[in-house]
């Protein structure tokens, strides 16, 4: 039970920090502020660095990871495109960003109550990812 919560949870965490990644990549051209840039940029390398951590595990465990639901992805990417396209500012990348970080924070906690049973170095992963998610939200605050 330990190695399959294990391996559920770092999935999820696999598909978190891609979705993450993508979403990131995905307001960064739209970005004008330095500082907003900086942040975004500085949690996009965070991110990478979870994934290897990530990608490691899985291979341990001969598993291939997990895509974003690509049905979640699309829709993230139309509403990016969608409220962009009528106000290209950082208020609304901002606003953006918020929003899938807190769903992202959403996810993943429901994720480690859903696994309980995920071994400490899955679970300390996911909580690094919910803090990094976390942080994002809160320093971006201030373009909202």
């Amino acid at each position: 039970m330990i190695e399959n919560d294990t391996i559920k949870l770092l999935r999820e965490c696999d598909a978190g920090v891609k979705m993450g990644t993508a979403s990131i990549d995905d307001v960064l051209e739209h970005v004008q502020s330095d500082k907003l840039k900086t942040y975004l940029t500085d949690c996009k390398k965070e991110h990478n660095k979870l994934e290897t951590e990530i990608q490691k595990l899985l291979s341990d465990y001969e598993d291939e990871g997990k895509s974003p639901n690509p049905i979640a992805k699309g829709m993230s990417w139309m509403k990016t495109n969608m409220k962009l396209g009528m106000d290209d500012s950082d208020a609304t990348v901002a606003d953006l960003m918020t929003d899938g970080c807190n769903m992202g924070v959403k996810s993943l906690n429901r994720y480690l109550n859903q696994y309980e049973a995920a071994d400490e170095v899955s679970k300390d992963i996911a909580k690094r990812l919910i803090n990094l998610e976390e942080k994002l939200a809160i320093d971006i605050r201030q373009f909202l």
